[in-house]
């Protein structure tokens, strides 16, 4: 599986892509959409989500901040094969912060790949990500406004050993892919292009808790 990250290009400028299985953008990729205008008809910012993953021939995962009666979140739409699958928002708001919480997890399937989210602060929050590992997603897709320091890239390196599923991470103009084996690597060329080794390792883990076990006659 192929992704191209083009973390700080709007999708408005986008002539081409590199053959992908699917194009990664961050928050200026649609900038704010009104959801109110994208209904009227007066903007058609998700459309341009569509038409890309049509004419390009791959998944499309875009950040944007989405406007509902006054309420913004910071979300990722995803669309595939000239349909729009769906928008997930950002589920952990902290005090302080002008947005609106959302819910659920974003799990997607783009070009045949089941694709997890994690957006923004979802990140410090690893049932998010054990969640999606344990539900057989393919990768994982992590997007920040800005990298203001080294924690996101520390944290998907780990999470992505722990949990055994690459995580591609989208952060102002730096794409980030942390490997199942512990190795990470960085780029802020225009386009960053990762081929994501898929590999499903199992480890037996084994472990004894006390209780839950008064028909047994012997202790071990």
């Amino acid at each position: 599986m192929v992704l191209c990250v083009a973390a700080d290009k709007s999708l408005k400028d986008i002539k081409s892509l590199p053959r992908c299985d699917i194009a990664v953008f961050g928050f200026n990729g649609l900038g704010e959409v009104d959801y109110e205008n994208e209904l009227k008809g007066l903007t058609d910012k998700f459309e341009d989500a569509a038409r890309l993953s049509k004419s390009a021939e791959c998944g499309v995962l875009t950040g944007c901040k989405t406007i509902s009666r006054g309420m913004v979140r910071k979300s990722v739409a995803a669309a595939d094969k000239g349909k729009l699958l769906g928008i997930s928002d950002m589920n952990y708001v902290f005090d302080g912060d002008d947005y609106k919480s959302g819910a659920g997890l974003g799990v997607y399937t783009l070009g045949g790949y089941k694709i997890g989210l994690c957006i923004e602060n979802d990140l410090l929050f690893p049932e998010s990500v054990k969640a999606m590992s344990l539900c057989g997603c393919n990768a994982i897709v992590a997007f920040a406004e800005e990298l203001k320091d080294n924690i996101p890239p520390l944290l998907i390196r780990s999470y992505s050993y722990l949990y055994g599923v690459p995580i591609i991470l989208c952060a102002g103009n730096t794409a980030c892919y942390a490997e199942v084996s512990g190795e990470i690597a960085t780029s802020v060329q225009s386009y960053a292009l990762y081929d994501v080794n898929l590999r499903n390792r199992y480890r037996v883990v084994t472990t004894r808790i006390k209780g839950m076990s008064a028909e047994l006659k012997e202790d071990y």
